[in-house]
This record gives C-alpha cells, structure tokens and sequence, in this order.
C-alpha cells in the first residue's frame, strides 16, 4: 500500500513538475512575442516619423509643398526688372517699337511646349533681332493642377529671377528649361526642386554663379508674382492648350494647331503680316 502510494505521489508530482514547465513555456513566449512586437512597434514609429518628416521636408530645395504656395500668395509682390503690363505680368523681348507682336502662351511642364522651342524657338529669335515682331510670353501653371505637383510655378518664379536679370537671360534660360537634355516628362514634378532649376541655369552665361538670381530662386522672391502671371494667363478665353500663338491678336494655325517646324511656323507668320 505504502509503496503504491508512494508510485502515486512521484506520478502526481512528475505531472505537477511538466504541467508548471509547460505554463512557464508559455509565459515566456508571451514576454517574447510582447517584447519583439513592442521592438517592431518601436522601429515602425520610428520610421513613419522618418517618413512624416522627410515628406514635410522635400529635397534640399523643394518647394514641392501647396502651403508654401498658400504663404506666397500672401506676400508683397515684387515685381521683375524688364517686364511689362500691369503687375510686370508681361515679358516681353526684342524692340518695344515693333509693329507686330506675337504672344506665345506656354506652361513650363508642358512637352509639346519644349518640342517647339527645340524647333521653332531660334526661328522666333532670328525674327525678333530682324525687328519683324516683339515677343510677349504668357505662362501658365494649370499642369500643376491637371498632373499634381507645384514645377511649373516654381519654375516660373525662377523664369522671373532671370528676367530680372535681364530679357535675354530670360530668353535663354527659357531655352535651357525646355531642351530635350533637361526638360522632364510632365508627370516628373523635377521643376519642383530648386537645386534642379539652378543646376540647369548653371549652362546660361549671364545665370552661372549669379549670386542675385541664385538668392531670389531659394527665397522665392518672385513667387507671387508668379501667382499673378498664372491668373493672367488663365483669364485668356480662347487659349485652351499650349503651346498658343497668336500675331496681333490672331492665331497661328498650321495643321492641327501647332506649326512645329520653322518653315512651318514661318509660312503661318507670312499669311498674318
């Protein structure tokens, strides 16, 4: 009897013993999985902080935030050295005496924009020094609302830092901007960045190492006179599209709309003048 008992008692206590390691087995993995899942918690905290802040930030020059362009619709307008128009909305380029002027409306991100500067924009220029007409560019913004993204103000707040400097640094910074090396796809927001625009003016003459056109690029200083050229363009009704011409006050029309050849866009000139 003593000794069935006692087979007994070292069972139960055999089962006592497994029964209490398998409950401390189990508190331990719960302190694992508490402590690792806290660690996981911990690291992605981390890297959403990393992530809100490196969206707030932006590149190095990145104005690529709406605030930003909220706050410069606030500001004092400064108006650009050698424009024109109420507001200094207009630029304008070869002899204010001109007979007859053609108006280009363009928007900065625009590709078929960057085609015809590539192909017609020396033709315009030829012209222009021959006193055949003046040129007046309105530029637009709507493919910052159309595609997302702020490039196209930004780069015309940049346009206004170059025509500050004088009309033909507007002129060839005009040609940087949309050559086919630098001008992006109109879903790449690159003219968003700072530090783009001014890598690009680095390959115009009178811009290079320009420390005045450099400063008001960083500091936005012609910002909401860039607002204000946008609002300019947009209350031009017929204009639907860019690139437009017109050669006082008439469209240039050349097969679908567009004369993207210079002897296309040369005949158009010749039926208006």
């Amino acid at each position: 009897m003593s000794n069935r008992n006692s087979q007994q008692n070292k069972q139960a206590a055999r089962e006592r013993l497994r029964a209490e390691r398998e409950r401390q087995a189990k508190k331990d993995k719960t302190r694992r999985q508490l402590v690792v899942g806290g660690s996981v918690v911990a690291v992605l905290a981390v890297a959403a902080g990393i992530g809100v802040a490196a969206t707030q930030l932006g590149g190095s020059g990145s104005k690529s935030s709406d605030s930003s362009w909220d706050a410069a619709a606030k500001q004092t307008l400064v108006e650009p050295a050698n424009t024109a128009g109420k507001g200094g909305t207009d630029i304008t380029v070869g002899d204010p005496k001109a007979k007859h002027t053609l108006e280009v409306y363009q928007d900065m991100r625009c590709p078929i924009c960057s085609v015809f500067e590539q192909n017609v924009g020396g033709e315009i220029q030829k012209d222009v020094k021959a006193g055949t007409y003046k040129v007046t560019y309105h530029i637009g913004t709507f493919l910052d609302k159309n595609m997302g993204g702020t490039g196209s103000k930004n780069a015309l707040s940049a346009i206004g830092a170059a025509v500050n400097v004088s009309p033909e640094a507007f002129v060839a910074y005009n040609q940087a901007l949309y050559s086919k090396a630098n001008h992006p796809e109109e879903t790449q927001d690159k003219f968003a960045d700072d530090d783009y625009l001014l890598k690009i003016a680095q390959q115009v003459p009178a811009l290079k190492d320009n420390a005045e056109f450099k400063k008001n690029v960083t500091k936005g200083t012609f910002d909401k006179w860039a607002l204000n050229v946008s609002d300019t363009f947009d209350k031009a009704k017929d204009v639907t599209g860019t690139p437009t011409l017109k050669l006082d006050g008439k469209k240039l029309t050349k097969g679908q709309g567009v004369p993207m050849t210079p002897a296309d866009f040369e005949s158009a000139v010749k039926e208006h003048l």
